[in-house]
């Protein structure tokens, strides 16, 4: 389909993982209702087969090179991994909403190993949906350790990560797997990191390589073009990635972008601070740019997430919540697509001048 929603494939700048086989089928979940949570095994008596294709409503890209057409609203998994990152969630409710999910269409599901139980609690309650959802997790974080603490990249922890991953969430393969830190080509290489991560694709544990990244490093690694994916932030109050982020596009990778919405619209921020923009920043940024006339009846999470999706070089945002409620309220927006075309000329008008320092 075209337009800015739906995309063609990128051209690819080199070929495919050969590990793209039957094995990794996917459907995508469908079904409106939500679920009132699985048994102690994550299977579901109503849990379709293997292979299946289902409708949502939530539209698609493809995620560059990788082929795979993930749905443009991930879930960020983050949350339900309990403090200090996330929130205090009882196992039930982790399962509900983790069902919740799938059962909203949503098929892109992002993790790490310092998520705190992150893993264990998609492992626990989604092992029996695993073909329904693509999975990416991170490496170089080191299993058992806080969240927080230093990452290690010999390529003895790579592969302990990776291992610990596939135990914990209950799968033999990872769609994605994404170094952590963004540190620059020579240091990935260096201490064996990349070639272990390689390695583990060669053996079929790991579909795609990736890296959570930032300025300035992000442009070295994105000239590599060693990377299948690249996970950046990007919202409106966070635009310095743009140019990184077409760079990326333009090389045939994918994009899944983190910190769409901010942590939340601004009556959030003085509870769910933004560890990469201080609160104090956001708020003038919004207030400079005069956003709230632009609002036209919609609410400021809406205007934040479908603001990001407007991006035509994003592939899929994955935003994070413990919420039920929340987490229909972002599906409701992203289904509702960009925003109209002279809101977004006028935004981004107004959050250039605003960024410069120009008044309003």
């Amino acid at each position: 389909m075209n337009g800015p929603v739906n995309r063609p494939k990128r051209p690819l700048t080199r070929p495919l993982a050969r590990y793209q086989t039957d094995r990794y089928t996917h459907g995508r979940a469908g079904n409106p209702s939500i679920s009132s949570g699985a048994d102690s095994a994550g299977v579901r008596p109503d849990e379709p087969s293997a292979g299946e294709n289902f409708v949502n409503d939530i539209p698609t890209r493809l995620l560059g090179r990788t082929g795979l057409d993930v749905t443009v609203l991930g879930f960020g998994a983050m949350e339900i991994g309990g403090p200090p990152g996330g929130k205090d969630v009882s196992d039930a409710d982790a399962g509900r909403l983790l069902h919740a999910v799938l059962d909203s269409g949503i098929n892109l599901i992002d993790t790490a190993i310092d998520y705190g139980r992150s893993e264990e609690l998609i492992g626990r309650h989604l092992a029996g949906r695993r073909h329904e959802y693509f999975l990416a997790t991170k490496c170089g974080c080191v299993p058992g350790a806080a969240q927080g603490s230093e990452h290690v990249h010999t390529p003895q922890n790579i592969r302990a990560g990776v291992q610990h991953s596939l135990r914990t969430l209950r799968t033999d393969y990872l769609d994605i797997v994404q170094f952590h830190r963004s540190l620059l080509p020579d240091q990935f290489r260096d201490e064996g990191a990349l070639d272990a991560l390689v390695g583990l694709q060669q053996e079929g544990k790991v579909r795609f390589i990736g890296v959570s990244a930032t300025l300035p490093n992000v442009n070295a690694l994105i000239e590599t073009n060693l990377f299948d994916v690249f996970q950046l932030p990007y919202s409106c109050l966070q635009t310095e990635h743009e140019e990184a982020m077409a760079a990326a596009s333009a090389a045939g990778a994918g994009l899944i972008i983190r910190g769409g919405v901010a942590r939340g619209a601004p009556t959030d921020w003085d509870s769910r601070p933004y560890y990469m923009v201080s609160t104090p920043t956001m708020r003038e940024i919004w207030d400079r740019a005069g956003l709230d006339e632009l609002l036209a009846g919609i609410t400021r999470h809406e205007f934040m997430l479908r603001f990001t999706l407007s991006n035509p070089h994003l592939d899929s945002t994955i935003v994070g919540t413990a919420n039920i409620e929340h987490l229909q309220q972002n599906v409701r927006f992203a289904t509702n697509g960009p925003l109209p075309a002279d809101v977004l000329v006028e935004a981004r008008r107004r959050l250039a001048a605003a960024t410069a320092g120009d008044s309003q």
